[in-house]
């Protein structure tokens, strides 16, 4: 059973909610701007939401009484959030029932090539092509990530979240992008392979 914390009115809260209130919980007082920057460098790579969230889901927390909002006087004006003892609360409630969802892979690539062989290798070919450029790009950054963590002497210089990114779960990045790579490789290859077999009685035929 999902259990979900629920703000005053009776609101439940959502996996943003979540998001935002584990990054104030690690990070401190942060703007949107800010929230919106540590989710690009770190939870972005596995967790795809509308970014537009980050700036109104804070607002909907201050009334649910799980984050404080401070805005400054002058200057930009920025809106300023803090977690609360009860969003604390909320979070380790959260944190307490380990999620029992399975994994959703949802692909477009992948329904693509589920279908691909309606039309021609050519199609399969580019697919997975395009998803091997794609995920061969993606595995040079996470490993340049990784490189960069073994240099870091003590973290320093960096957001607790992006710290924790690099340690913990982007092994798991590394993993799934190597095995992409791999997969992609394979239909390439034999896509390449099938193409090669159909062409060549056509090119005999021409001499």
């Amino acid at each position: 059973m999902s259990i979900q914390h629920q703000g005053v009115d009776g609101t439940p809260l959502t996996p943003t909610s979540y998001l935002v209130l584990g990054l104030l919980a690690r990070e401190g007082p942060s703007t949107p701007y800010e929230l919106k920057r540590h989710v690009a460098a770190t939870i972005g790579h596995f967790w795809s939401f509308p970014h537009a969230l980050l700036y109104k889901e804070p607002a909907r927390l201050v009334g649910l009484g799980l984050l404080t909002e401070e805005r400054e006087q002058v200057g930009r004006r920025r809106r300023l959030f803090t977690i609360t003892t009860a969003g604390r609360e909320a979070l380790r409630t959260w944190l307490s029932h380990p999620a029992r969802h399975p994994t959703e892979l949802r692909d477009l690539a992948l329904l693509q090539l589920f279908f691909a062989d309606l039309e021609s290798t050519t199609a399969t070919l580019a697919i997975a092509e395009e998803q091997l450029g794609l995920h061969q790009r993606q595995l040079a950054g996470y490993e340049a990530d990784q490189r960069f963590e073994d240099r870091l002497d003590g973290g320093q210089g960096i957001s607790r979240t992006v710290q924790h990114w690099r340690g913990v779960t982007l092994r798991i990045g590394l993993l799934y992008e190597r095995a992409a790579v791999e997969f992609w490789g394979e239909v390439a290859s034999s896509a390449r392979t099938a193409d090669g077999a159909i062409s060549r009685p056509i090119d005999e035929a021409s001499i």
